[in-house]
C-alpha cells in the first residue's frame, strides 16, 4: 500500500469511527432501541453518512479523492 492509500484508509476509518460513536450515543439516549440494535443501527447510519476516500493514480501522480453524499461530485483532497 502506498502512503496515500494508507492515508485514505485512516481518514475513512476516522470519519466512520466518529460518526459511529456519535450515533451510538444518540440512539442509546433518544430511542427505545435495546442491546445490539443500537450498535447495528449506528453502524448502518455511520456507513451511509461517512465520506468515502480513495487514492488514485492520475497523469500528474497519485492523488487523494473524496466523495460524500452531502457534496456534489468528487473532490480532490490536498
Amino acid at each position: 500500500m502506498t502512503k496515500l492509500q494508507v492515508r485514505a484508509f485512516l481518514y475513512q476509518l476516522g470519519c466512520f469511527g466518529i460518526l459511529f460513536i456519535l450515533f451510538r450515543f444518540l440512539l442509546g439516549k433518544y430511542t427505545h432501541l435495546e442491546g445490539a440494535w443500537i450498535s447495528v443501527t449506528a453502524f448502518v447510519v455511520g456507513t451511509i453518512l461517512a465520506p468515502k476516500f480513495q487514492a488514485a493514480k492520475t497523469k500528474d501522480g497519485e492523488k487523494l479523492f473524496m466523495s460524500w453524499i452531502f457534496i456534489k461530485g468528487i473532490k480532490e483532497i490536498g
